[in-house]
């Protein structure tokens, strides 16, 4: 086998691993917004609220409205992974990160904590990304 086809194998099994470990904790964030009663979600409210504006911010003002590419943080400028799990595989694979940044970033972005709904369409909108 070629060092390169075996280049290949490990870089897309790595991939595959990290979809799924996202599918998981996605599907495990989905459940618990549905037990308090939120749902269905729909990606498309998701896309919705990641491009509207609050007061001068939205979340692709530092994501960006490609999240297939990196973004930078308006007031820091520090850059910003990408975060669609198509090409960052680490995205949305660790459930107490994916809670800790909704939580802030939600209060940075709106002002307060997301409801159940938007943060389970927010999820269901970034894990089709």
């Amino acid at each position: 086998m070629s060092t390169h086809l075996l280049k290949t194998l490990i870089l897309l099994s790595t991939i595959m691993a990290g979809s799924a470990y996202a599918d998981s904790t996605v599907d495990n964030l989905l459940t618990a917004f549905s037990q308090q009663g939120a749902g269905p979600f729909t990606a498309a409210a998701g896309g919705e609220l990641w491009q509207q504006d609050h007061n001068g911010r939205s979340c692709s003002l530092c994501h960006g409205q490609d999240v297939s590419k990196p973004g930078k943080h308006a007031n820091t400028g520090k850059l910003i992974d990408p975060m669609a799990p198509s090409v960052n595989p680490d995205r949305l694979t660790d459930q107490a990160k994916v809670e800790k940044w909704l939580f802030r970033n939600c209060r940075w972005t709106l002002g307060r904590e997301c409801t159940a709904q938007e943060k389970g369409d927010v999820l269901t909108w970034l894990s089709q990304q």
